[in-house]
């Protein structure tokens, strides 16, 4: 478990931009973005090699211990020992994701006004945070 943000703010027009460093050895990485640790609106998860899935981009989003319909995207612009800079766009019905050449929307299914909660996980090690 990485750094742990609470009171966000991050309303619709607002942009998360998130910078790290993927492990060596990576598995997989998770972040999650929504109004606390039980009610997230974007569980973002790439994964190297994990559950199943190979160089597949998990989305999903979560209410209380109820897992929505996984989304995937087959774009996967991240490599092991690698940095990684993702932007969160919140729009009103959804957050698109900004990947190094590649972006896509997964839609906010909780209808959250605002993005008060993000966390980190995996193997993936913060560098910055910045929002705007």
């Amino acid at each position: 478990q990485g750094p742990v943000c609470t009171n966000l703010g991050l309303k619709p027009g607002q942009r998360l931009t998130v910078k790290g460093k993927i492990a060596p050895n990576a598995k997989s990485f998770v972040m999650n973005l929504g109004k606390d640790a039980t009610l997230l609106g974007l569980h973002f998860n790439p994964r190297f090699d994990a559950h199943g899935d190979v160089n597949t981009i998990v989305c999903n989003s979560k209410k209380v211990e109820e897992w929505g319909a996984e989304h995937r995207e087959t774009v996967f612009p991240f490599q092991k020992g690698g940095t990684a800079e993702i932007t969160f766009g919140v729009n009103q019905n959804d957050v698109t994701v900004h990947l190094p050449g590649h972006q896509f929307t997964f839609p906010n299914r909780l209808n959250l006004a605002v993005f008060d909660y993000f966390d980190t996980q995996g193997d993936f090690t913060l560098q910055s945070l910045s929002w705007e």
